[in-house]
């Protein structure tokens, strides 16, 4: 099956992962935008999460190729290998909910899901979208499909999850080739700092945002891919030669949540969600069962919306957020947030806060994800990505950007209050 795609161009879907798109779980993913609120700052936001799938997956296919051209991998192993991670790039977004991220807080208890053992630490309390999609692939209609189709490619469900989680299932992680260890390279390009998804996102959703922050040099950052061994064990490694256009990568992603990810619209519909939740439970929830989670997308979502009678769902219905009345950061000297509050609050103004974080990589945080390094190709020397590049020192800390919201018909008085305690003015 060919799909034609307005970033990529012609994506082929194997028989195999036609399974997949032909899906009732992956044919909800029609039904669920990719930027949740996104599209009231973006009118042109409409995209949804089965085509970044659809599109991550062919980026897939060109990362594993870039790689396997330089690699000595057994032929029987290359076939394998490139249909787990294609099939893990493809299934990665399936237990996305409403909204994509906006509704991860109401998600069920994560042991409502009953994963196995080896995915499940005990230590997070609440289901994540990650969690739901591996219960799709283990343990719903769609695990016995993916058993029978891939079988004949030695590739299992559990090989699948084992990528997007980077959790080894029992009997290992089964990407070993001529005793070397594949697993890190192929996590890495499915769930890293250089993965098939942020490639794949960040180009699409400057796309159809008609932003420009997302763009990067995708082939020259193609072409310099590489595998790395080291103690039996292969990582993904990028070419010094690519490393600035690495560095623009990074910026790309970096700039897209500040001025789309994180946009002042997007957030306050966000919080006005929340508080919808928070106000009046089980009007709408999240299952833990597959069957029924496939039933819930954003249309169930705003139709629970528009049958509610609470204010932030009427609100939400009608397009009547909160007026932004201050935004800083925690490099402006001149606001206090629980002043502001406080002040507010004296006025009769209603109002809220809302406060978005941002990094840089997901490498300033201790031990997360599997290492990207730079290799000098003509010596072979290895060095960690974050010791290479001078921006992981540059923005080590994170961004915070602090919004303060009236309601609208009070806007005014809001502004003046925060103008008086800034210096501002009006």
């Amino acid at each position: 099956m060919r799909i034609r795609d307005p970033i990529h161009g012609t994506i082929t879907v194997t028989d195999e992962e036609k399974v997949v798109v032909d899906s009732r779980f992956y044919q909800r993913l029609r039904h669920v935008r990719q930027l949740g609120f996104g599209e009231l700052a973006f009118p042109g936001a409409t995209h949804t999460r089965h085509a970044h799938s659809l599109g991550a997956m062919h980026v897939s296919s060109r990362l594993f190729d870039a790689v396997a051209e330089r690699a000595g991998l057994s032929p029987r192993a290359r076939e394998r290998f490139r249909a787990a991670v294609r099939l893990a790039v493809l299934c990665h977004d399936l237990g996305h909910m409403p909204l994509s991220h906006t509704s991860e807080s109401i998600a069920p208890p994560r042991a409502k899901l009953m994963l196995p053992r080896w995915v499940d630490d005990g230590e997070q309390e609440q289901a994540s979208h990650e969690d739901f999609t591996v219960r799709i692939l283990l343990g719903s209609s769609l695990t016995d499909e993916l058993r029978k189709r891939y079988a004949a490619l030695e590739v299992t469900p559990e090989h699948a999850a084992s990528l997007i989680t980077a959790c080894d299932p029992p009997g290992g992680s089964g990407f070993v080739d001529g005793g070397v260890d594949w697993s890190p390279l192929l996590r890495a390009l499915v769930s890293g700092e250089l993965d098939a998804d942020r490639m794949d996102y960040l180009l699409r959703d400057s796309f159809f945002t008609g932003v420009n922050y997302g763009r990067y040099d995708f082939d020259w950052v193609v072409q310099n891919l590489n595998p790395a061994e080291k103690d039996g064990r292969v990582y993904l490694a990028l070419s010094k030669a690519a490393a600035f256009a690495f560095e623009d990568f990074l910026l790309s992603r970096y700039h897209m949540f500040l001025s789309v990810y994180y946009h002042h619209t997007a957030v306050s519909f966000d919080h006005m969600l929340k508080a919808w939740y928070d106000e009046t439970r089980g009007e709408f929830e999240i299952p833990a069962d597959p069957d029924a989670f496939a039933l819930c997308d954003d249309v169930a979502l705003w139709h629970a919306l528009r049958k509610s009678k609470n204010r932030w769902a009427e609100r939400i219905v009608a397009r009547r957020g909160f007026k932004r009345v201050a935004e800083f950061t925690e490099r402006d000297p001149d606001y206090d947030l629980r002043e502001l509050h406080g002040a507010l609050g004296q006025a009769g103004i209603e109002h809220f806060s809302v406060e978005s974080h941002g990094v840089l990589s997901r490498y300033f945080e201790a031990g997360s994800g599997p290492p990207l390094y730079i290799v000098d190709v003509s010596s072979g020397r290895l060095t960690e990505v974050q010791a290479y590049t001078p921006l992981y020192q540059r923005y080590a800390g994170a961004v915070r950007l602090s919004r303060l919201y009236a309601r609208p018909d009070q806007s005014a008085a809001a502004l003046e209050v925060v103008g008086r305690l800034t210096g501002a003015g009006a």
